[in-house]
């Protein structure tokens, strides 16, 4: 027989500061099963594949390593050179040699935020338009407000998303084919002009299939001159990553996001051209403690705001075995290798070996089950050959006894998190309200 393919010597990790949470916890039980098939001996020797990770901060990058590749040893590439705006590799630009992004914060007390929304977005499009017009319009292919002729909302939740989707569909664009007139009393000048011209908005969240996404991602890169652009886009945090459109210029948050790094990313997605600023307008509910506290110390939070990014948790809480027995080991030298308190660490290794093995009995006993009625066991139920599939869908309910469920698998890591349902108990009725 051929000799087996070596494992690979180098594994590139990406966007790791966003690894955290439940996310952190699946990515750390990935990781530890992609290392111990990687590992190549040689000479009597082991040698295990070089990682580079990326981030876009290194607060607490050796904790988060360790937790998440068990990997004693870090050196940050490139080094530090002798001038912190010049190291060699990259040079900071102060933003009077090149223009920066812009953040705006928003908060109008007694407006909830549809409101505010609304009363954003149609000064923002109608400016956009006049300015797009004054340039030349579409005869001009290199118009300078072509960036911001393109309005990206961003939304912490679907739910928020799509009580927003209404308003901008039907108010604000109705409002604006009769928005140009406006001016304040005594002004010579008109800052807006009417917009009629409109597609429908684009969405990108994870409900929107993987073909679509990247359809949409073409149709945003789209100048506006160009027919199947994009003026309206609804997006939740799934923009965060990957989304690296040079021509985006203006984006709207509602609502100041979870975490820093979510936030950080997020507004990244505009202004990525140093010949187009990004201009990024959050809107802040003062009646919720945490939007008036950013909003009382915007300024500053916004020049320091790389300080304040969250370190990532890798965690291993779960497991799930990924071929054989001397996984169950692999997964508990992960866990030895970790800063731990002893009486902690015997605990986590108990946990992870009482899992493991429950686990790979619960898959022996479907095997068995389905070798008893001559079906044969398949990875999962979208291969072509016949059998029985081991995984199954998140959603799925039904299952022949309690073993199988314990195989339903995410497809998607773009959201690990399930919502659910919070039930309040009426302590003197009794029932639920």
């Amino acid at each position: 027989m051929p000799a087996p393919l070596p494992g690979p010597d180098l594994i590139v990790q990406d966007e790791l500061h966003l690894i955290a949470g439940p996310l952190g916890s699946m990515t750390g039980l990935y990781e530890t099963a992609i290392e111990a098939l990687s590992v190549r001996h040689t000479g009597g020797r082991e040698a295990k594949p070089k990682i580079v990770a990326s981030t876009a901060t290194t607060r607490h990058a050796q904790d988060q390593i360790q937790a998440l590749f068990g990997r004693p040893l870090t050196q940050i590439f490139p080094p530090p050179g002798p001038s912190r705006r010049d190291s060699f590799f990259a040079q900071v630009k102060t933003p009077s040699e090149k223009p920066a992004r812009l953040y705006l914060g928003i908060a109008s007390p007694g407006k909830n935020a549809k409101v505010m929304m609304r009363r954003v977005l149609l000064p923002l499009m109608a400016a956009a338009q006049k300015a797009y017009r004054d340039a030349g319009g579409n005869e001009n292919e290199a118009n300078p407000a072509d960036p911001y002729m393109t309005v990206l909302a961003y939304f912490n939740s679907l739910r928020e998303l799509g009580g927003a989707r209404r308003i901008v569909e039907e108010e604000v664009q109705n409002t604006l084919r009769r928005y140009g007139a406006r001016r304040r009393i005594g002004q010579e000048r008109r800052y807006f002009r009417d917009r009629w011209t409109y597609v429908e908005p684009l969405e990108l969240t994870s409900r929107v299939s993987t073909a679509d996404v990247a359809q949409a991602r073409q149709k945003l890169g789209l100048p506006f001159h160009q027919s199947g652009r994009v003026d309206r886009a609804l997006a939740t945090n799934m923009i965060s990553v990957g989304l690296d459109i040079q021509r985006l210029g203006l984006m709207v948050v509602l609502g100041q996001p979870k975490t820093n790094a979510e936030y950080i990313q997020a507004t990244s997605r505009v202004g990525r051209d140093d010949a187009r600023p990004g201009l990024v307008l959050t809107l802040l509910n003062v009646h919720k403690p945490r939007d008036r506290s950013y909003y009382e110390r915007f300024r500053h939070y916004h020049e320091t705001f790389y300080r304040a990014v969250e370190a990532g948790v890798a965690r291993l809480a779960d497991t799930r075995d990924r071929i054989e027995r001397r996984l169950v080991e692999t997964f508990c030298d992960r866990i030895r290798a970790q800063r731990l308190e002893e009486a902690e660490r015997e605990a986590k290794l108990r946990s992870v070996r009482n899992r493991t093995v429950d686990l790979l009995d619960s898959w022996q006993h479907v095997v068995d089950e389905y070798r008893k009625v001559g079906t044969d066991v398949k990875y999962q139920r979208y291969e072509r050959r016949g059998g029985q599939p081991l995984l199954r869908e998140m959603l799925d309910t039904e299952f022949e006894s309690e073993h199988h469920r314990k195989f339903r698998a995410n497809r998607s890591l773009r959201d690990v998190e399930p919502e659910v349902h919070l039930y309040v108990q009426d302590p003197v009725g009794g029932g639920e309200r």
